[in-house]
């Protein structure tokens, strides 16, 4: 054999394996202080709750103006602390998404930390409602789910089983369903932890959390107090079938969720359809964090994720921006099946920022921001209060923890608390405390 030869026989029979796909609430070596996973085991369990005699909007028939009534059901994930169980196998999440037309909906896994129907910690933890995008699936947010169910959350994740996405005619469906979903979810909920539920015995629903993406996003702001506009998006579902939800209506008081102690909204859909009007958003008085990228092309930025910090102006609120950041910040990295189109890799992956950086800073900055606000720890402000507004601006201070990535002690100074050194950048936040 040649020399060329025995080298390459020599690196080959050394090559470690490959490394196996990590779950993706598993923050990565470079991640901000804030998302390490917490101290508690995590476990998952599945039901189906059932929403009898809603109309099928997709459905509707213009010459009996009627849509015919069927039993909605929602499959819900429910992560929560655990008990940790020796050697028992970590959940594994399997779904499916639609592809590009017209191809068949193509199916992705995702490896979990959570251990399937483990039995629960007792304590009182926070119940967080969280709502994914437009034709996604919760198994598609268990970089979230997951972590804050580590951090003693009980997380909450309906799966809307949306119409296709790339059926332009079918977004009457999720504009009525995914509020309705939403408060119906959380009324299970708070309904299943008053009745000590395996999953939902430890949840405290005085402390509800609403988190949604995209088109949950809209839906958590929607049921947080953002009144429908009656000129508004809900004229698009056939039928005046939403009119009664919208500001003023008959049925708007079923769209508010109580006890909601805090909001996060991740790229928002909700203003480039006109859903709350000018006002609407008037009503949210809960705490709020927006996340958005500034280069969004789905729902936009300047025209669709900056209005909505704009015009929250009863909460006290902040937004956080991904510079030259896309839409798809919400979801897990993408799964080795959906890495074969640019279609399917666009549902979990931004084209300039390496995702696993993006969850690891949306779980450091909701971890800071729901300690602050729902369990009332006051040391996690420092951590949404930097001394600059763009984290390009930060300078590590001259006396700050020496090595080659320490986190950053915070202010006084410009450094962003709890990011590693030289590792705050690209981003900003933005804080507006509410109008008197």
């Amino acid at each position: 054999m040649s020399r060329p030869g025995l080298l390459l026989a020599a690196l080959l029979a050394f090559a470690a394996p490959a490394r196996a796909e990590a779950p993706p609430s598993v923050p990565g070596v470079d991640a901000p202080e804030l998302a390490r996973l917490g101290p508690q085991a995590v476990g998952v369990r599945t039901v189906t709750w059932i929403q009898p005699a809603q109309p099928d909007v997709l459905a509707f028939d213009k010459a009996k103006a009627a849509a015919p009534l069927v039993d909605r059901r929602l499959t819900v994930e429910i992560w929560y602390p655990a008990k940790a169980v020796p050697k028992a196998k970590a959940a594994v999440y399997a779904d499916a998404l639609s592809a590009e037309p017209p191809m068949p909906p193509v199916a992705f896994t995702v490896p979990g930390i959570a251990v399937r129907d483990a039995p629960a910690v007792a304590g009182s933890f926070p119940l967080v409602i969280l709502s994914h995008g437009y034709g996604g699936a919760s198994a598609g947010m268990s970089w979230l789910a997951e972590n804050l169910a580590s951090k003693g959350y009980v997380v909450v994740a309906p799966r809307h089983h949306d119409p296709d996405f790339g059926d332009a005619a079918g977004f009457p469906g999720p504009l009525m369903r995914r509020p309705i979903d939403i408060a119906f979810a959380a009324a299970q909920a708070r309904a299943g932890a008053r009745a000590r539920q395996p999953g939902l015995a430890a949840a405290d629903p005085s402390r509800t959390i609403l988190i949604g993406y995209s088109m949950g996003g809209y839906g958590v702001l929607t049921d947080a107090g953002a009144g429908l506009d009656p000129k508004g998006s809900v004229n698009f579902v056939p039928g005046g079938l939403m009119a009664p939800f919208a500001r003023g209506g008959a049925r708007a008081a079923q769209l508010r969720v109580p006890d909601v102690k805090a909001v996060v909204a991740i790229a928002p859909a909700g203003i480039s359809f006109n859903a709350w009007g000018a006002e609407g958003l008037n009503g949210v008085t809960a705490p709020l964090l927006i996340i958005g990228g500034d280069r969004d092309r789905t729902v936009g930025f300047a025209g669709g994720i900056r209005p909505v910090f704009d015009r929250a102006i009863h909460a006290d609120r902040y937004l956080l921006v991904f510079q030259n950041g896309g839409h798809a910040i919400g979801m897990n990295g993408a799964p080795p099946t959906m890495r074969n189109s640019v279609w399917d890799m666009d549902w979990f992956e931004d084209p300039v920022w390496r995702h696993d950086r993006i969850m690891a800073i949306n779980q450091h900055m909701i971890t800071a921001f729901l300690d602050a606000e729902v369990k009332g720890d006051a040391s996690r402000l420092a951590y949404l209060t930097p001394d600059t507004v763009q984290s390009n601006d930060a300078k590590w201070p001259a006396n700050g923890p020496a090595g080659y990535a320490p986190f950053s002690p915070g202010g006084p100074g410009a450094t962003w608390k709890g990011f590693p050194k030289n590792h705050a950048l690209g981003l900003e936040l933005h804080h507006a405390a509410p109008a008197p």
